[in-house]
C-alpha cells in the first residue's frame, strides 16, 4: 500500500518535493498546504492533490497522512519552520523538513525534543550526504580505506545576490557544507571563523570555517555567495594515512588517490546523477524507503538530530567572528 504524504509549503523547493513524491511508485500525494491559497490551489491541480491553507485545517480534515514534508522559507530560509514542525509533530505526522532546522538554535531544539518525545521519524533535507558519490566515499571511510582520518576540506559557493540578514550566507548555505563534513568525519567540538563583505555587500559573504572535530581531524570550509557559477558548487577533500578522495560538485566526480601510488581510482556520474537537482531524488527516496520499513525515530538518516548539531556549529562560527576566539561546542 503506498505511503499517503502531503506537502507543507509549496514554492520552489516545495515543489520539487512535490514532484519527486508524485514520481515515486511507493508513493500517494495527497495533500499539499500553503498559506498562499494560490499557490496551494495551483499546486493541488498541478499533483492532483487536495489543497488546505494551513497545517492546522489540514489535520483537522482528517486526511490520512503517514508523513509530510515541510517546506516553508521564512528569514535566512529557516525562519518560517518551527511552527508548521511543531504542529505537524504535535498531530502525531513524521516530518521531513527543508534545511535549516531554524535560524534559531532554541527552536530546532523543542523540535527534535518533540520527535523524540513522540517518537516520531523527523528528517531533514541534508540532501547531499545522499548522492551516490557521498555514499562510496563513506564506505571508504568506514572500511578503513583511507586509514586514520587527518583532513577536511570542503569549499562550498554559489553567486547568490540575496540580502536578507547579515548572516544569511552562513545559515541558509552552509548546512549542506557542515552536514557533509560531520558525515565524514563526526561531529565537531570547537570552531573559529573569519569573514568578509563582498564588494557592495551588507552581508557577510565569505568565510573561513576552521574546524577542529572531536576525532582529532583538522577541516576547513571556505563558503560565498559571491562566486561565480562557473567555478562549481562545491568540493570536498578527505585526507588520511593511507589515501585521499576528492568529491566534486556533489554528485559528478568522486576520485581516490592512494598515498604511496600514482595510480587514481575515478567514478563520473556515479548512478547516473549528473546535477544537483537530482541529488532530491536520492534524498526523498531515502525518506520514503526508511518510512516504508518502519524506521524508528532514534534510526533516522539525515535526522533532525543531525541538521541540529549542524546549525549550532554555525551559530559557534558566528559568534566566533564577533569575538574573535575560538568557540568550543
Amino acid at each position: 500500500m503506498a505511503l499517503k504524504i502531503g506537502v507543507v509549503g509549496v514554492g520552489n523547493i516545495g515543489s520539487v518535493h512535490a514532484d519527486v513524491y508524485k514520481n515515486n511508485p511507493k508513493v500517494e500525494l495527497v495533500a499539499v498546504c500553503d498559506i498562499i491559497k494560490e499557490k496551494a490551489d495551483a499546486a493541488a491541480e498541478r499533483f492532483g492533490a487536495r489543497p488546505f491553507y494551513s497545517v492546522k485545517e489540514m489535520l483537522a480534515s482528517g486526511i490520512d497522512l503517514d508523513a509530510c514534508s515541510m517546506c516553508a522559507r521564512g528569514e535566512e530560509n529557516g525562519g518560517d519552520h518551527f511552527t508548521p514542525t511543531m504542529e505537524l509533530l504535535e498531530g502525531g505526522i513524521p516530518v521531513l523538513g527543508e534545511k535549516p532546522i531554524s535560524n534559531r538554535v532554541d527552536e530546532g531544539e523543542q523540535m527534535v525534543a518533540l520527535a523524540k518525545s513522540k517518537k516520531l521519524p523527523y528528517a531533514v533535507n541534508l540532501n547531499h550526504r545522499f548522492t551516490p558519490a557521498a555514499l562510496r566515499a563513506k564506505d571508504w571511510v568506514d572500511t578503513g580505506r583511507l586509514g586514520k582520518l587527518a583532513i577536511i576540506n570542503m569549499r562550498m559557493w554559489i553567486n547568490n545576490p540575496i540580502e536578507t540578514s547579515p548572516w544569511f550566507h552562513l545559515r541558509a548555505l552552509h548546512p549542506h557544507s557542515l552536514d557533509v563534513m560531520r558525515y565524514f568525519c563526526g561531529d565537531i567540538k570547537s570552531v573559529a571563523a573569519f569573514m568578509m563583505k563582498g564588494e557592495g555587500r551588507a552581508i557577510w559573504s565569505n568565510a573561513q570555517v576552521l574546524l577542529h572535530f572531536e576525532n582529532g581531524v583538522v577541516g576547513n570550509l571556505t563558503g560565498s555567495y559571491d562566486a561565480g557559477a562557473s567555478y562549481g558548487l562545491e568540493r570536498c577533500e578527505v585526507v588520511g594515512s593511507a589515501g585521499r578522495f576528492v568529491i566534486e560538485d556533489a554528485c559528478e566526480q568522486l576520485t581516490f588517490f592512494p598515498r604511496n601510488s600514482i595510480e587514481t581510482e575515478t567514478y563520473s556520474y556515479l548512478g547516473g546523477m549528473r546535477s544537483f537537482g537530482e541529488t532530491f531524488k536520492s534524498r526523498i527516496g531515502d525518506w520514503v524507503d526508511q518510512l516504508e520499513a518502519g524506521v524508528t525515530y532514534d534510526k533516522v538518516n539525515g535526522s533532525g538530530a543531525d541538521a541540529l548539531k549542524v546549525q549550532k556549529v554555525i551559530e559557534a562560527a558566528i559568534e566566533s567572528w564577533e569575538t574573535h576566539a575560538i568557540v568550543d561546542l
